[in-house]
């Protein structure tokens, strides 16, 4: 009673301290109340109604459930102490011309660390020398190694794969990435959620009434039976069976699973507020560039006029546009197989290029620049119309075949690719009755274009970035597609950090800038698309969880406490319903573990 019961005594003193009760006030009065019989019992020399078991089995069925339920909690923590665990204890460093081993935290930023094939790598950094492949899974819950190189980023906490890499330190210890989604998941299992402040209210008015409702039933039971000796014991099985262990377990042990599951699989959600907003989302806004698109030109249509082969034309094209940075050039470089020798490359100005190869003279560039130099072609039109009614931006390649006379060669169509993943991701959204709206600054007709391909319920296009917060605000306000929406901004550029702070949520891609990440209350470490639907999906199934654990505690005492006033329970029974109230509660929290993402 006072050995392994003490941490009761202790608690609900400290309780009363507080003007609060807890579950341990109600365990220490119920069962110093058979204890205090049962002694009083024994001084009086009747030793045929002694109740020393009763206080016994219930501290002991308590103290179990206690343990089980801890051994439980301790599982939802799990995602925390295996991020945590990535963290390497040293690093090799190169200083001076050597190589030693340094204690993590005497890494500095600029530090040239060695990381040889198989290890941890210990910092953030940049690889400056040498190839290798990275696995980050456990960190963006990419099942595939990642190919690094000179100037690539690695990531403190991932694992080398087969090759040496020299990298330059950029974030060590707090700032890095590793620490900064340790901190980020551990904010949002210590917050709380906004259901859970309702029951906050609830559980600080329960034990009071628990105590008024156990001398009530004393009074009752004595006045009516006059055997206040049945009457105590009904009392007590009410103070123990009251739980309102199971009321404050309800909420915050499925938001530290749900969000610990979500960081496994490269989900990182900021706060509890944001997880219970998100599972409200009836609609997703999304900016094209960078996000639904890959976010940058590739070369995707080519239309051949002359009697060159495709290669033929790419290999020309690309000698124009050899050593230019332009990101349409790149586009072209990237898919020539060879290149000719071009001499007298010439830049004009909001033209193109041209140069001589094979003492014929080229032009590649706008359709403005073909018309001045008079080229044209039947049919040109149409051409130009088809490829422009799909987005694309259309250059063409020209050459002068004879003094006066320039004749187009080929009109090359180029786009900022949709993702692969795409069409399949906007479909997962409708399929959880999600209406999905593109905000981007592109042209009409090249939004058109992707909005159509992808089934977008909604385009808004020629949007200026500082107006995308106010169409936010007029989505959320109601439209043709729904009225009063909870919106969620997906974005991955510094010109949607207004819009994803103005939404319901604000998602960021992990491949985009740190600024659109700070605005966001959801972080996806990987640019999947997928991740969405799957962020929305585990936060409406931890919702859903503490929807049940609530209706299980509410239920349990609803039932437990009238049973045990009337006499049918006694406290040994209810001290064990008492304690498989708490531990069932964190169980079913715990089969959000078993979720699984789409990708």
């Amino acid at each position: 009673q006072f050995g392994l019961g003490a941490k009761f005594y202790r608690s609900g003193f400290n309780a009363v301290k507080a003007l609060s009760g807890n579950m341990d006030l109600l365990v220490a009065i119920g069962t110093s109340a058979a204890y205090g019989l049962s002694v009083y019992q024994l001084i009086m020399g009747n030793d045929e109604h002694l109740y020393f078991e009763s206080s016994v089995i219930i501290i002991t069925l308590i103290l179990l459930g206690k343990w089980l339920e801890s051994r439980a909690k301790h599982q939802t923590t799990q995602a925390i102490e295996a991020l945590s665990a990535l963290r390497p204890d040293v690093a090799l460093v190169r200083r001076d011309n050597q190589e030693i081993s340094l204690p993590i935290n005497q890494v500095k930023v600029d530090d040239i660390v060695i990381i040889k094939p198989g290890e941890r790598i210990p910092v953030d950094g940049v690889v400056i020398e040498g190839a290798s492949s990275s696995d980050e899974s456990m960190l963006t819950g990419e099942s595939f190694p990642v190919n690094k190189t000179v100037n690539d980023v690695v990531t403190g906490g991932t694992i080398n794969g087969e090759g040496l890499l020299i990298v330059k330190t950029t974030a060590i210890q707090a700032d890095s990435t590793l620490s900064k989604i340790i901190e980020m998941v551990e904010s949002a299992q210590a917050k709380k959620a906004p259901i859970q402040r309702i029951v906050d209210r609830i559980s600080a008015i329960f034990v009071p009434v628990i105590l008024l409702i156990a001398l009530v039933t004393l009074l009752a039971w004595g006045v009516i039976s006059h055997d206040w000796q049945q009457a105590l014991l009904h009392a007590v099985a009410v103070l123990v069976i009251a739980c309102p262990c199971a009321l404050g377990l309800a909420t915050p042990t499925a938001i530290m699973v749900g969000t610990g599951v979500a960081a496994r699989h490269g989900i990182l959600i900021k706060d509890a507020e944001a997880l219970e907003t998100l599972h409200n989302i009836n609609m997703v806004a999304f900016d094209k560039t960078g996000t639904l698109t890959i976010g940058k030109p590739e070369l995707v249509e080519m239309d051949v006029m002359g009697s060159e082969t495709p290669d033929q034309i790419l290999s020309l094209a690309a000698s124009l546009q050899a050593g230019s940075e332009h990101p349409l050039a790149k586009a072209i470089l990237s898919k020539a197989k060879e290149y000719h020798y071009a001499q007298n490359i010439t830049s004009v100005a909001g033209s193109g290029v041209m140069a001589t190869v094979d003492n014929t003279e080229y032009y590649l560039g706008s359709l403005r620049w073909m018309k001045s130099l008079n080229a044209y072609f039947v049919g040109m039109d149409d051409k130009i119309n088809q490829l422009s009614s799909k987005g694309y931006t259309i250059s063409f390649l020209a050459k002068q075949q004879s003094e006066g006379n320039v004749v187009i060669l080929a009109l090359l169509g180029f786009a900022d690719v949709i993702k692969e993943e795409a069409e399949k991701a906007i479909q997962a959204l409708h399929q959880l009755n999600v209406k999905t709206v593109m905000l981007t600054g592109d042209n009409q007709k090249a939004a058109n274009y992707v909005g159509q391909q992808l089934s977008l319920d909604k385009v808004i296009a020629e949007v200026l970035p500082q107006d995308k917060a106010n169409y936010i605000d007029q989505l959320q306000k109601g439209s043709d597609i729904n009225a009063h929406n909870r919106v969620a901004m997906v974005g991955d550029g510094i010109n949607d950090a207004p819009a994803l702070a103005a939404a319901d949520i604000g998602i960021a891609m992990g491949t985009g800038t740190d600024v659109a990440m700070h605005a966001a209350s959801i972080t996806l470490m990987r640019g999947n698309l997928f991740l969405i639907a799957d962020a929305i999906d585990i936060s409406r199934r931890t919702y859903n969880k503490i929807k049940q654990n609530l209706f299980w505690a509410f239920f349990y005492n609803l039932i437990g406490i009238p049973l045990a006033a009337l006499g049918f329970l006694n406290p040994m029974l209810a001290g064990a319903a008492m304690a498989l109230s708490s531990v069932s509660v964190v169980t079913n929290a715990l089969l959000l573990k078993r979720w699984k993402i789409r990708t």
